[in-house]
């Protein structure tokens, strides 16, 4: 949660469609701290009953983002190392579980790093509800309780739901924000990146900041308001009496949704406001006392959280999130297919690749099958493997003869279920009279003596300072180096030839640092070829003079891709990425 209070009022908001069914007896004892339970409330018999989140799998992400703060300096403040690497496990463990994941740079954020965001697949696109949690902390200290604590609630929310893969009436979205302790920053640049249409898509955002306080309380955004129904819904079940969050208003993400109209709720446990003696009478705790006596300190820890009022938080989540998107029943198996790319060409007497991915959408993964049609005369398809799980990929493989037709046309590629369900994708494929390898190299400006052409670069990045030396010539490209978060790109596009043997992206690297460790990678070159990171360097890469670097690229054989540098530098410390020298050869 952020330090102080926004001066603008905050107005109630209504979520017309989001009703709750209760069981009509509702339960009063309150779940175990460190052990599952059956739900002790039931949804109608429209939706199906929402999982038990163990807190135990909730900790174990706790752990991981506290080791992460100490293994970078202590802390995961928003365009830091810890920041970064906080980024980097999430998004690890939604990819793993299936979720379409997206990182979003927000360029006006005080420290400029990505927000995060996760799909699941299923659910009409028009009709969202979206739960999100800001990810940083304070430089003070490593945010176990703020915000670890709504991270990793909302991470294992994420990774139940992957598992049960229910049937689903809304698309759920998951956010974790960056820079909220600098002013809600992250969340504001997400919001005002929507068009009015995609905020109209939205019809609830659930907020949660610092749901473990060890003194907690048990608070509501919007405690009357419809939207906040299914989270009151089942605190009320366990006989809490929650409290509108007054100390919050005004103080987290869900703020900026809130003032472009979107209903929003959410969870907190308190921060350094004191608990009434009428609260510590019926939450249990210490009256007179701050609801987290660590807030925005180093104390920050795994030790700053109570895993009864954690527990309590993530089962109410996993409740709203089944009572507002999941419907009834058992899904049936289904999968989507994709191609990649879905443009090829490939001449007479040379071969093209592209790749298959297929994704589970509704109930469990099966076995599928893949075949192509559409080929013209002469080009033979192939597979491998022919037949994946549903969430694999396969490569699709186009081998032209020396008398295949030539033109353009469309190949189909279908993948059949083990049961009814069969989906296609489509590529256009082009086959050239030309046959063999044209050869040669096709990077233009490689040595960047011609100026900027047919480069696309920051500013300042190709230059002739004198500060690094060029490896010939007086000119090369000079990424970061400024000592301060900071991000620089180089990038062409070139066509790589078909039907060559051999496919080898060179160039001459120079990294300068003045960073000390042996161990963290602070700052970092990532290469890239089309959208597959082919090679990555970083400060601990860090050496005298250039080191000539070589990729094979031949899987871009036939392709027009962009070959593009990205060097990203944290927030102390220059390190100096120095490129010098780039070919792509074909032979």
């Amino acid at each position: 949660m952020r330090g102080r209070t926004l001066s603008a009022g905050i107005a109630l908001a209504v979520f017309a469609g989001m009703t709750v069914t209760l069981a009509a007896q509702p339960v009063s004892a309150s779940p175990s701290a460190a052990t599952t339970a059956t739900r002790p409330i039931a949804g109608s018999a429209a939706v199906l009953a929402a999982p038990d989140i163990s807190v135990t799998n909730v900790q174990a992400h706790l752990t991981q983002f506290n080791s992460i703060a100490s293994s970078n300096g202590g802390n995961r403040r928003a365009g830091s190392a810890g920041y970064t690497a906080s980024v980097s496990y999430v998004k690890s463990r939604l990819q793993a579980a299936g979720y379409t994941v997206s990182e979003q740079t927000c360029s006006s954020c005080t420290y400029p790093s990505n927000n995060l965001i996760a799909e699941w697949p299923g659910g009409p696109a028009d009709q969202v509800v979206m739960f999100g949690a800001h990810l940083d902390s304070v430089s003070a200290g490593p945010g176990i309780n703020d915000n670890a604590s709504g991270s990793a609630t909302l991470l294992e929310n994420a990774l139940v739901l992957a598992a049960q893969n229910p049937t689903m009436t809304k698309k759920v979205r998951f956010a974790w924000w960056t820079d909220e302790e600098q002013g809600l920053n992250g969340s504001r640049f997400y919001v005002n990146s929507l068009s009015s249409t995609q905020r109209g898509y939205i019809k609830g955002y659930y907020n949660f900041d610092m749901v473990g306080s060890t003194n907690g309380g048990y608070f509501i955004n919007r405690v009357s308001s419809t939207t906040a129904a299914p989270l009151k819904a089942y605190w009320d079940s366990l006989g809490l009496q929650p409290e509108e969050n007054v100390e919050g208003q005004g103080r987290s993400d869900d703020y900026y949704f809130q003032q472009a109209g979107i209903p929003t709720s959410g969870y907190a446990a308190g921060a350094s406001a004191r608990k009434t003696s009428s609260q510590a009478a019926k939450w249990g705790g210490t009256a007179n006392a701050a609801y987290d006596s660590c807030y925005h300190r180093s104390c920050d820890t795994t030790a700053n959280v109570s895993a009864t009022v954690l527990n309590r938080a993530a089962d109410g989540v996993a409740y709203a999130l089944w009572q507002l998107a999941v419907g009834s029943g058992t899904p049936t198996n289904d999968f989507s297919v994709a191609v990649s790319p879905t443009a090829l060409a490939v001449a007479r007497g040379a071969s093209t690749t592209a790749t298959v991915t297929t994704a589970t959408t509704s109930g469990s993964a099966q076995t599928v099958s893949l075949t192509a049609s559409g080929a013209p005369s002469g080009v033979s398809v192939s597979f491998s493997p022919s037949s994946v799980t549903s969430g694999g990929s396969a490569t699709l493989t186009l081998t032209a003869s020396a008398s295949a037709a030539t033109g353009t046309v469309t190949v189909t590629v279908t993948v059949t279920g083990t049961g009814s369900v069969t989906r296609t994708a489509s590529l256009t494929l082009t086959v050239t009279g030309t046959g063999g390898c044209a050869g040669g190299q096709v990077v233009g400006n490689g040595g960047f003596e011609s100026g900027s052409t047919p480069w696309t670069a920051s500013s300042g990045v190709i230059t002739n300072s004198s500060g690094q030396p060029a490896r010939t010539g007086s000119y090369k490209a000079w990424l970061d180096g400024y000592g301060s978060t900071h991000t620089d790109t180089l990038s062409q596009s070139v066509t790589v030839p078909a039907g060559c043997a051999s496919y080898t992206l060179s160039f001459w690297l120079h990294i300068d640092t003045a960073e000390t460790t042996t161990s963290t990678a602070y700052d970092k070159l990532v290469v890239q070829v089309g959208s597959t990171t082919v090679a990555t360097y970083s400060n601990l890469n860090a050496a005298t003079g250039y080191a000539q670097r070589t990729v094979n690229v031949a899987g871009f054989a036939g392709q027009t891709v962009t070959v593009k540098f990205t060097g990203t530098e944290d927030s102390s410390l220059q390190t100096s990425f120095v490129i010098d020298d780039v070919t792509l050869q074909a032979s």
